[in-house]
C-alpha cells in the first residue's frame, strides 16, 4: 500500500454559498465554484428563455482554531514511541478529499447561458473545480468544425456571441485545425472564451487541446487549459502519450485564489510519471502542495509528497514523505513540522527500511526528545505499477489517435532533424504564477 502523508484539519464551507471556500488539509482554504442556478421561463410568444443567477460570498474561518488543533495534536503525540505515519483526527468532518489524478475525472456538467437554441455557441463559462485532476477528452465535448467560419450575433437579452474556425499549415506537414468561440453579457460585466485545437505533422506528432477563461459580474475570474499529446521518440521510435492540465481561479471580492498544474506521461513500455503542483491563498493564509509518482515499467517505483502552509502572523507548518521500492526492498521516510510566530520550531522525522524478508527497521526522533529504533516483523506492501497506465490512456484517447495529418506527397519524407541524444526525463514544471 502506498504511503500517505499525515492528515490535517478539514472544514467544509456552507453549501448555501455559490462560491464557497473549503478549509482542507493544513486547515487552509480552497476555492470551489458551484453551478449557477438555472431558471426556465416562457415569454408571450412561446419562446423558452434561460436565465441564470449567481451570488458570491465567502464564509469566515478561524485561524486560531486551526492553531489550537495543531498544538493539541502535537501534545497528544509526545508520548508516542513508534511513529510510521502521523494521522491526526481532523477538527472538522468533511467528505472532501484531495485525490491524485486517477485518469478519469469528470468536470461538472456545462449549462447554456442566455443563449436561445441554435443561435450561437453555448456558453461553457463554469469555472474549473479544484482537485479534479486531468479530465478525459470525452468530457470536453470537443467538436472541430471543417473549413473556415466566422459567425457572431446578439441574443434577446443583449448578450453577444462569436464563433470562428480555421486551419493553419506549416513546415514538415504541420497542420492545426482550431475553433474559437466566446461571448459576453450586454453590459460587459461577464464574459467567456474557449478555444479547441488539434495539431499534427508528418513525424506522427498529434495534439488535442482546450483553453477556456471567463469572469462574472462579481469580479471572479478563472482560466483553464487541457492538452494531450502523442509523439514518437526519434531515436527509439517508442510511442508515448502526455496529458496535462492547468487551472486557476481568483475571487473578485476577497484576497483569495488557487492554481494547479497536473501532468501525466506514459510510454508503450510501461514507463509512467504523474505529478501535480498546487497553490492557494485566502486572505492571510497560503498553502502549497507538490507530489509525484514515477514507475520505470520494470518494477521500480518512487512516490513523494510535500505540503506546507503559512499565515501572515508567521505561523508555518507542513508534512512531507517519500517512498522507494524495487522487488520488495525499499524505504519510506518523512517529516512533520511546525514553526510558531516567535520562531520556535517543532519537528518529527521517521523512516522505514524494508529488507524484503519480512523484517522492517523503523526509526525516528523529534525535537521534543522522542526517539525510536526497532526492527519488527511486518509485511511489505506497495504499488509497483500505476493503477492507470498505458493501456488505459490509449483507450481514453480515441479522439487524439484519430487525428488525420495532411496527406504527404510521394517522395517527400518528414524531417526528423536528429540532434544530440535526449537528456534524462525531467518533470520539473515552471514556478507557480502570481494569482
Amino acid at each position: 500500500m502506498a504511503a500517505s502523508s499525515s492528515g490535517f484539519a478539514t472544514t467544509t464551507a456552507s453549501s448555501s454559498s455559490s462560491f464557497p471556500l473549503k478549509l482542507k488539509r493544513f486547515g487552509v482554504a480552497v476555492i470551489d465554484f458551484r453551478n449557477k442556478k438555472l431558471r426556465l421561463r416562457t415569454n408571450g410568444d412561446g419562446d423558452r428563455l434561460i436565465q441564470l443567477s449567481c451570488s458570491c460570498s465567502f464564509p469566515g474561518f478561524s485561524v486560531e482554531s486551526i492553531e489550537q488543533w495543531w498544538l493539541q495534536s502535537m501534545e497528544k503525540k509526545k508520548s508516542s514511541q513508534r511513529i510510521v505515519q502521523l494521522r491526526a483526527l481532523p477538527a472538522f468532518s468533511s467528505s472532501f478529499v484531495s485525490p491524485r489524478s486517477n485518469g478519469a475525472s469528470k468536470p461538472e456538467k456545462f449549462y447554456p447561458r442566455c443563449t436561445p437554441r441554435n443561435s450561437g455557441p453555448q456558453s461553457r463559462d463554469t469555472p474549473p473545480k479544484r482537485d479534479t485532476g486531468i479530465a478525459n477528452e470525452k468530457d470536453w465535448g470537443i467538436n472541430m468544425s471543417n473549413g473556415y467560419s466566422d459567425e457572431s450575433g446578439t441574443n434577446e437579452d443583449g448578450s453577444t456571441w462569436y464563433r470562428e474556425s480555421g486551419e493553419d499549415h506549416g513546415e514538415n506537414g504541420y497542420r492545426c485545425r482550431w475553433t474559437r468561440m466566446g461571448g459576453q453579457s450586454g453590459d460587459g460585466s461577464s464574459e467567456w472564451k474557449e478555444m479547441w485545437w488539434e495539431k499534427s505533422d508528418w513525424t506522427g506528432y498529434k495534439e488535442l487541446g482546450v483553453e477556456k477563461s471567463g469572469k462574472n459580474a462579481e469580479g471572479d475570474s478563472w482560466w483553464e487549459t487541457w492538452k494531450e499529446v502523442l509523439h514518437q521518440d526519434e531515436w527509439s521510435n517508442l510511442a508515448s502519450i502526455e496529458r496535462s492540465a492547468e487551472k486557476q481561479a481568483k475571487s473578485g471580492t476577497e484576497n483569495a485564489g488557487w492554481y494547479e498544474k497536473w501532468w501525466e506521461k506514459y510510454d508503450a513500455k510501461g514507463w509512467t510519471e504523474k505529478g501535480a503542483h498546487k497553490y492557494g491563498r485566502l486572505n492571510e493564509q497560503s498553502w502549497w502542495e507538490k507530489w509525484g509518482e514515477h514507475y520505470d515499467g520494470r518494477g521500480s517505483v518512487l512516490k513523494w509528497t510535500d505540503k506546507w502552509a503559512e499565515t501572515q502572523l508567521g505561523t508555518k507548518w507542513g508534512d512531507k514523505w517519500e517512498e522507494k521500492f524495487y522487488s520488495g526492498i525499499g524505504s519510506r521516510q518523512g517529516e512533520t513540522w511546525h514553526v510558531s510566530p516567535p520562531g520556535d520550531r517543532w519537528s518529527r522525522t521517521w523512516g522505514e527500511e524494508h529488507f524484503g524478508n519480512g523484517k522492517v527497521h523503523k526509526y525516528g526522533k523529534s525535537t521534543t526528545g522522542e526517539s525510536w529504533d526497532i526492527v519488527v516483523d511486518e509485511e511489505t506492501y506497495y504499488e509497483a505499477e500505476p493503477h492507470y497506465g498505458w493501456a488505459d490512456v490509449v483507450g481514453d484517447s480515441s479522439q487524439l489517435l484519430s487525428i488525420k495529418p495532411r496527406k504527404r506527397p510521394p517522395g517527400v519524407y518528414p524531417n526528423l532533424e536528429f540532434g544530440p541524444f535526449p537528456p534524462p526525463r525531467d518533470d520539473k514544471p515552471p514556478d507557480f504564477p502570481p494569482l
